[in-house]
């Protein structure tokens, strides 16, 4: 299987190459320059999520989560708890996995808030951090058990920044990372303030429209004001996606040069295994033929089944506010090296596209 899927991914490493050298001097700065390529990464995101969000943002809600869904999952699993070695951690990944089986159980995000707050005392770090990380997770839970229902759909529009917040404490920034930030909150500030019209509202797939979107994501909430949250929030789940799928991994990668397509599937396989890479391809088969027979359906379930990606962020964020990051740095060394040497990648590449 794996020669097969390089021998797929090779024409895509030729192609790859060949756009680099169309660019130039950019393209060579583009592989040098992890901070320039993520930022250019993340400008790209944020424009494709701002005009999708306003040109057919029932299309971003409806197909996003059975496209993307269960790749930023297996994305989550990797970069959070595989490459951190959180399972490793005996106590860290005990409560983990206790508080994000009974919140998957329930549903109530006041679980995953009550296991960051445990998951806080005993991270790595001094007793004043510690106690202040795990006082606010406490604090929210407290406030979230009153009324588990509101609670639970702020955490949906929210756990979208989630994502944003552990990427930018990923590394130290520099002037150009700025960039995404700005322009992603300039984006979110017009479409909250209703500053774009957008289109495609009256769209329906499947059996998915604004009026299901508005249910789920604003209930009570009036003109024009529930459609402007619904609309932000296609946005915030598009580049939530983005994030995950391309800006952590290139954050996350040891080397600063990019991996060629065939390296980064090694990469993968060596981090998670054949067995979990074959469950989480049969889940993305699984939800795809599901989307072709009831779309809603399969989006309202993979939607409830992933629910623990978002908890698990959390506990994330939590080890991130204590560890600082160090956290984001903690790397598990694999078991074997699959880190190309970039240059000869990309000369390799060129020979064979020539």
């Amino acid at each position: 299987m794996d020669t097969a899927v390089e021998h797929a991914l090779r024409p895509l490493d030729a192609l790859r190459w060949r756009a680099l050298v169309s660019l130039g001097g950019v393209g060579r700065r583009l592989v040098r320059e992890r901070a320039l390529r993520v930022a250019a990464w993340g400008l790209l995101a944020v424009a494709l999520a701002f005009v999708g969000a306003t040109a057919f943002p029932i299309v971003l809600l409806a197909l996003g989560p059975i496209v993307w869904g269960v790749p930023h999952v297996v994305a989550d699993v990797r970069y959070l708890v595989v490459r951190r070695g959180l399972h490793r951690r005996a106590a860290v990944g005990g409560v983990t996995a206790l508080g994000l089986v009974a919140s998957a159980w329930t549903g109530h995000v006041t679980w995953a808030t009550a296991t960051a707050a445990t998951v806080a005392l005993l991270s790595r770090a001094s007793h004043p951090r510690r106690l202040v990380v795990a006082f606010v997770f406490l604090a929210l839970t407290v406030v979230g058990s009153r009324d588990r229902t509101t609670a639970s759909l702020v955490f949906a529009h929210l756990h979208n920044l989630v994502a944003l917040v552990l990427w930018w404490f990923w590394r130290p920034r520099r002037g150009v990372s700025y960039l995404v930030l700005l322009l992603y909150a300039a984006a979110a500030l017009v479409l909250a303030l209703g500053l774009v019209e957008p289109l495609g509202t009256a769209w329906r797939l499947g059996g998915f429209g604004l009026h299901e979107a508005r249910e789920s994501l604003a209930p009570g909430v009036t003109a024009p004001w529930g459609t402007r949250l619904v609309v932000l929030f296609a946005f915030a789940q598009a580049m939530h996606y983005a994030l995950w799928v391309r800006l952590v991994p290139e954050e996350d990668r040891e080397r600063p040069t990019p991996r060629t397509f065939r390296a980064s599937w090694r990469a993968l396989r060596t981090d998670l295994g054949g067995a979990l890479l074959s469950v989480a391809a049969l889940s993305a088969i699984g939800v795809a033929a599901w989307a072709l027979v009831d779309l809603a359906d399969a989006r309202e379930g993979y939607l409830r089944a992933a629910i623990f990606h978002g908890h698990l962020e959390l506990v994330a964020l939590a080890l991130l506010a204590t560890e600082g990051r160090s956290f984001a740095t903690a790397l598990v060394r694999p078991r074997r090296s699959y880190y190309d040497d970039a240059s000869a990648a990309w000369k390799r590449s060129r020979a064979r596209s020539v």
